[in-house]
């Protein structure tokens, strides 16, 4: 467990689980890109290309967790509350995949592994915790920071166990599942809440100069009910 948290290497999870997860993470991004194209327009398209450029930059940064187990930026929360769930979900799988083949983070046969863990299992809690809040909390930039604070955590820690979930079909060594789970979470609440910190201060930052490309905002903004007009009023302005 040593080394960077939730980036598996080769041989942590046997061929055959690698392989099904491999499916798994190409079915799910081609249904992204799918559904992605009815999101991208000119506005949501250069961003979507400086979020990924973010998320890449940000998690070339490693932070100290725990001795011998270092964080970073997932982006996934981040992703979906700037770009919306399917344009997320690629921005961090292009992340990964440039990782992978450019600078050997993670191994190329758990790259499905990867994909499923972080860009989609984290981007998927991350969106629905951002779609619950959003609808409770004010549309303003500490809103959308509280929000993308919250959903980072969370999201971190779910992803987190998807890899527990990975290990216990197809795992190479003899490992306690409780001490993994254990592990595994503990870490990860502290990644969640460096990210947290960043995805925060990140987001509200667009949403006060730009409000505009905050998917959030727009996905999730009040609706303001139209005021209704009395059939007594409209007789006498009539008359």
């Amino acid at each position: 467990m040593n080394g960077v948290a939730m980036h598996i290497a080769n041989g942590i999870v046997n061929a055959q689980v690698s392989a099904v997860f491999a499916v798994i993470a190409g079915a799910a991004l081609a249904i992204c890109v799918w559904r992605g194209r009815a999101d991208l327009d000119d506005r949501l398209a250069p961003m979507a290309g400086l979020v990924a450029a973010f998320i890449f930059a940000v998690q070339m940064l490693n932070f100290q967790v725990l001795p011998g187990v270092s964080g970073h930026l997932l982006g996934g929360t981040l992703a979906v509350v700037l770009v919306g769930p399917w344009v997320g979900a690629l921005c961090v799988s292009t992340v990964l995949i440039i990782q992978c083949l450019l600078f050997a983070d993670g191994g190329l046969t758990a790259l499905g592994l990867n994909i499923t863990n972080m860009a989609l299992i984290g981007t998927a809690a991350g969106y629905l915790l951002v779609a619950a809040l959003l609808r409770v909390l004010h549309k303003t930039p500490r809103g959308v920071a509280i929000t993308a604070f919250i959903g980072s955590v969370v999201s971190v820690v779910v992803a987190s166990q998807g890899f527990v979930f990975e290990y216990w079909l197809g795992g190479t060594t003899p490992l306690s599942l409780t001490t993994i789970a254990g592990t595994m979470a503990g870490a990860h609440v502290l990644i969640g809440i460096g990210e947290g910190l960043i995805a925060a201060v990140t987001v509200a930052t667009v949403a006060r100069v730009r409000p505009d490309l905050v998917y959030a905002l727009r996905r999730f903004r009040a609706t303001t009910p139209r005021p209704t007009v009395a059939p007594a009023n409209i007789a006498g302005g009539v008359a």
